[in-house]
């Protein structure tokens, strides 16, 4: 230890009796502070105070749900933390929107706590994400000019990165053992989830300044060790060519302390992954609604584990008196006591207060720029979109790309990345295991370092795996931070039938997307749109997911050469929430009219049936291109207009968003219309068959629409 560390050991138990303090106080209150769910850190608190302590402003930390000594030893306050037990308005994490022990942190003086929620073991990924963000800034020569700027220099740039300082990766940083690292706080029980060991994985790979700090007090629930793991974290690491591990006893303050400092200099200096897996006794309920009286049985081996009592002992041998200790406590209890009896009289959260930070302010709310250059090339949609990122990633250097199969050999099973990473680099544009979680979780640590990824999941049929990280991490990020740390990604995901995909390369997910709420949503019908839509996503400061419908792509599919497009300018931007009009009619009394409502490949089935009957003139058609936000005013404006509403989709229509649209419709336009809204879409079936004619069979086409129309307008 430092030779201040009588200083050290003064701070570390004023730390753990305020922790312990606060446990004794909640308990005391039980009927009043258990009216929202929390944990406390009680017999974990040395392992957790010997991290804390030691941390920088530079510094990220992503702690669980049971790490309050972590957040007091960072110089958060009691009353800070009771705020938020009491969802409080004022809470400072994310004024009574989540748990206590969830922060979401960005202050100057202290480690930065991105957005994570209660799932275990979730933020793991984040967490990496974050060391893979330090990784890509200093590699390379990328970011060189930053670090030597002034302030009035770093004022110019880009919106994207302007916040982040990048002089803390410099190399003098580094050799001076201030460079930043990542710390990852989890339970031992949590370190069973698959999660775990696509970050295990990609940490060993990269070599990423992380720590994984496992708190292990042999519980999940009521199930112990024993029932549920085959080994623990300092085991389990093993397996990780390049992980480092060790193992301590977390209620030895010297040793843990010593031991962090140790792995944290290396952290910081040799820029490599370390695992600390430290044994602790869970001193306190698992939660306050699961109270450990009901299933522990091994209470009174955990309390002779307490590490209160060997922290004093500690003090005592090192030249403290019990008057000074005694005198610790009684300040404390009573500052502790004070802080509650403040926290309680604090304001409640408003009824208004629900309908702030669901998403972020963007810049981009109006068309700009040339949308059909004169003397411009038509080019194929999927090139539209590549364009747009080579535009993106040649002026930004925050920008880079990742996936399965984008790297430089292929550029994506679609040719959708070709040459980009030869054109911007391995290091700007690379493949990643076949792990979709961490693909798209990955995103929220790297936008919380100031870069801006594009991320694709190869097919919509392989998003699954990556649901978890999209809902639980990417899209309730803002919120939950009470607006401190939105999510900033591209999420792009290849989607739709045709040519015989088969049931695993074929599916349509929107229904299911469209339902997780903090994500903005595009599905454009041709290539324009597409790159106007990239173009907006990348300074849009929200996560945004792109469905690109393969068989658009290169307009192979009959009637789809409307997706090819002129390329649109470089400064072409298209919001999100902007219908098109794209074939308009007039008002008519004296004959059936017909709005139709679409997007992606419906928009070609519908033009292609429309000019087919001959009925461009009674047939209006919008192309909704975003389904979050979703244009409203000009749908209802045009179905009130012609009287008859068809809502054309891809996907099976019952339970899915083109039937909660229909839905809308009918509620909003009731008055208006002269007959049901109907909808087309696939067969209500479990997957799409491979055969050619049961694919045919299962989706919509021009010649279905058509019969559609059909009988809506005779109706």
């Amino acid at each position: 230890m430092e030779k201040n560390s009588k200083d050290i050991l003064k701070k570390a138990y004023q730390n753990l009796v305020t922790a312990k303090s606060m446990t004794e106080l909640y308990e005391e209150n039980f009927k009043t502070v258990s009216k929202y769910v929390h944990a406390t850190s009680r017999g974990h608190e040395v392992i957790q105070m010997a991290v804390g302590m030691q941390l920088k402003p530079q510094d990220y930390a992503f702690p669980y749900y049971r790490d309050d000594s972590i957040l007091l030893s960072i110089g958060m306050k009691p009353y800070d933390l009771m705020l938020q037990v009491l969802a409080k308005k004022d809470d400072p994490f994310s004024g009574g929107r989540t748990y206590y022990s969830h922060p979401s942190l960005r202050d100057d003086d202290k480690p930065k706590i991105p957005h994570q929620s209660s799932a275990t073991g979730m933020q793991a990924i984040p967490a990496t994400g974050v060391a893979m963000g330090f990784h890509y800034r200093e590699g390379g020569n990328l970011f060189e000019d930053e670090k030597t700027q002034n302030d009035s220099e770093k004022s110019d740039k880009s919106a994207v990165d302007g916040w982040y300082n990048q002089e803390v990766h410099s190399e003098d940083s580094r050799l001076q053992g201030n460079a930043p690292i990542v710390v990852c706080s989890l339970g031992d029980a949590s370190v069973t989830e698959g999660e775990i060991a696509e970050a295990f994985q990609m940490a060993a790979l990269k070599q990423l300044p992380i720590l994984y700090l496992v708190q292990d007090n042999g519980w999940d629930i009521s199930a112990n060790e024993a029932e549920t793991r085959a080994q623990n974290a300092f085991e389990y690491a093993r397996g990780f060519n390049g992980l480092e591990a060790v193992s301590i006893d977390g209620t030895d303050f010297e040793e843990s302390y010593n031991t962090l400092q140790d792995v944290i200099s290396k952290i910081r200096t040799e820029r490599r992954p370390f695992l600390v897996h430290a044994k602790v006794p869970l001193l306190n309920h698992h939660t306050s609604g699961v109270r450990m009286e009901f299933y522990r049985d091994d209470l009174d081996e955990a309390r002779s584990r307490d590490p209160y009592p060997k922290l004093k002992n500690l003090l005592l041998d090192n030249g403290f008196s019990e008057k000074e200790l005694s005198e610790i406590e009684t300040e404390i209890k009573q500052s502790v006591q004070k802080d509650y009896e403040k926290a309680l009289k604090a304001e409640d959260p408003k009824p208004e207060d629900l309908f702030t930070h669901d998403f972020a302010p963007t810049e981009i709310t109006e068309e700009k720029g040339e949308r059909s250059p004169e003397g411009g090339e038509k080019v194929v949609m999927v090139d539209c979109a590549l364009f747009a990122i080579e535009e993106l990633m040649g002026k930004h250097k925050e920008c880079l790309l990742y996936g399965q199969d984008v790297g430089g050999r292929l550029g994506g099973v679609f040719r959708e990345a070709a040459t980009l990473a030869q054109k911007f680099g391995d290091n700007r544009v690379f493949n990643t295991p076949i792990q979709e979680a961490f693909i798209v979780g990955s995103t929220v640590g790297m936008s919380a370092v100031g870069l801006k990824p594009i991320v694709e999941v190869q097919f919509a049929d392989y998003i699954w795996p990556g649901l978890n990280q999209l809902f639980t991490e990417v899209s309730r990020s803002n919120y939950l931070s009470n607006g401190k740390w939105p999510v900033s990604m591209i999420l792009r995901v290849p989607i739709g039938a045709y040519g015989s995909g088969g049931p695993y390369h074929s599916s349509s997910v929107e229904s299911v997307v469209t339902n997780i709420r903090g994500l903005k949503i595009a599905y454009p019908s041709n290539g324009a749109d597409l790159k106007g839509l990239m173009k907006a996503a990348y300074y849009d400061p929200n996560p945004v997911v792109i469905f690109e419908h393969k068989g658009l792509y290169w307009s192979k599919v009959k009637g789809t050469k409307g997706a090819t497009s002129l390329e649109p300018a470089e400064d072409y931007v298209l919001p999100f929430g902007k219908a098109w009009l794209l074939q308009e009619i007039w008002k008519q009394e004296d004959e059936e009219t017909l709005s139709i409502i679409t997007y992606g490949m419906g928009v070609h089935w519908a033009v292609n049936a429309s000019a087919e009957l001959g009925m461009e003139d009674r047939i209006e058609i919008v192309d909704l291109r975003t389904l979050h936000p979703l244009d409203y005013e000009t749908v209802f404006k045009s179905v009130k207009k012609c009287g008859k509403c068809l809502v054309v989709t891809e996907e099976p229509s019952d339970n899915s968003f083109s039937r909660a649209l229909q839905g809308r419709i009918q509620e909003e336009c009731f008055q208006q219309l002269d007959a049901p809204v109907m909808i087309i879409g696939s067969e209500n079936m479990p997957a799409i068959p491979l055969n050619s004619t049961l694919e045919e069979t299962m989706i919509p086409s021009t010649e279905k629409v058509k019969a559609k129309i059909k009988q809506l307008i005779e109706y």
